[in-house]
């Protein structure tokens, strides 16, 4: 059977493995697993969150609501901006999907960092697109301006808080490059971390409000399965001009949204204490990972997100670490697909933490 030629070069997205193929690969006892991989929230989400949800069960044989009109509106009043601003998508990585299809074709080019989200890629492989990546590792604006004005992408992609990384671009860097952006091509800011740049650093706050008022070419996308805890709900957003959003519509399935997803995220939005206090915790247990890496001689990228990228030295091999581990239960992001000897830990709760300590330094 024949398969369309450009899925040929596609590598499959690899997400961080889950406790229970751990339980049956390794027989551990998934109350003995701790999971470190895929950066969710390991609070959980609001208590408001789950009673809510708890409550609407009995909707689920119901169609959800297609107009997604309270959730909407939470996005509106959290962010200031207005609804024809918004899009919702199954994660953000749907709504990346939509960009993809909406603005580039095969013989577009689409540019973004050397060390970033998978998808970006995948989702320009779909369509047939050119990926012209920087040779820096973290995101350095000049050379991405130089690629754009050799290269002509279509789109842009800038992360920021950057994941895998965790690096971060700071807001007068970011609005300086946009605006040497001619109108034609589409930036995509992608803020899914950006609850924790803004706790850490106000310089490295990005709002979508301010960027789509200065640029008509700017999407800013986030997320509520991070520092909200929905990771399991799969909701995200765009945020961007309504002509924009306007096309990407045109692309968006119908009732791509659960009920139980709309309820969630719409509470979730409301509880920003909850919010506040979870990414408070992750820096307080980010600086127990600063001092581990001091004294075990390796390096730590300064993180503005809930996970640290630990850049092992010459004597050890993130692969093998990475996999030693996983055989003790605790589970990590290995980034040697990223060409990088390095790990990916999200930082967890402080027994957590502390497990992780222990087992790695065993290793090294």
């Amino acid at each position: 059977m024949k398969f369309n030629k450009k899925l040929e070069n596609i590598k499959t997205y690899e997400a961080g493995k889950p406790i229970e193929l751990v339980v049956r690969e390794f027989g551990i006892e998934s109350t003995e697993i701790v999971k470190l991989a895929s950066n969710e929230n390991p609070y959980g989400c609001s208590t408001k969150v789950q009673d809510a949800v708890g409550a609407i069960v009995k909707k689920m044989s119901l169609y959800p609501d297609d107009s997604m009109t309270r959730l909407k509106d939470a996005v509106k009043k959290h962010f200031d901006i207005e609804v024809p601003n918004i899009i919702i998508g199954s994660g953000s990585d749907q709504v990346i999907e939509f960009i993809m299809h909406a603005k580039a074709d095969s013989n577009s080019k689409i540019l973004m960092n050397s060390v970033t989200f998978a998808m970006y890629e995948i989702y320009a492989k779909h369509i047939g697109a050119q990926v012209i990546r920087t040779a820096s590792q973290e995101h350095d604006l000049d050379e991405f301006y130089e690629l754009y004005k050799a290269q002509k992408p279509e789109i842009i992609f800038l992360c920021t808080p950057n994941n895998p990384t965790g690096d971060a671009i700071s807001t007068t860097d970011l609005v300086a490059f946009i605006s040497k952006i001619d109108s034609e091509t589409l930036v995509v800011v992608d803020g899914a971390y950006m609850e924790y740049a803004a706790f850490k650093d106000k310089n490295k706050s990005i709002t979508p409000k301010e960027l789509i008022e200065k640029f008509d070419n700017v999407i800013y996308l986030g997320t509520f399965s991070k520092a909200y805890g929905l990771g399991g709900m799969r909701v995200g957003y765009g945020i961007s001009n309504p002509k924009i959003i306007k096309e990407l519509y045109k692309l968006r399935p119908p009732f791509n949204i659960t009920t139980l997803s709309l309820e969630a995220a719409s509470v979730a939005i409301e509880d920003q204490e909850f919010v506040n206090n979870c990414i408070a915790l992750n820096f307080e247990e980010m600086n127990r990972y600063k001092e581990f890496v001091n004294e075990k001689n390796i390096d730590i990228i300064e993180s503005y997100t809930n996970f640290v990228t630990l850049c092992l030295n010459d004597a050890q091999n993130s692969t093998q670490i990475s996999d030693s581990l996983l055989r003790k239960g605790m589970i990590v992001r290995d980034l040697s697909g990223y060409g990088m000897n390095a790990i990916r830990v999200t930082v967890g709760t402080k027994e957590q933490n502390t497990r992780f300590f222990e087992l790695t330094s065993e290793l090294l």
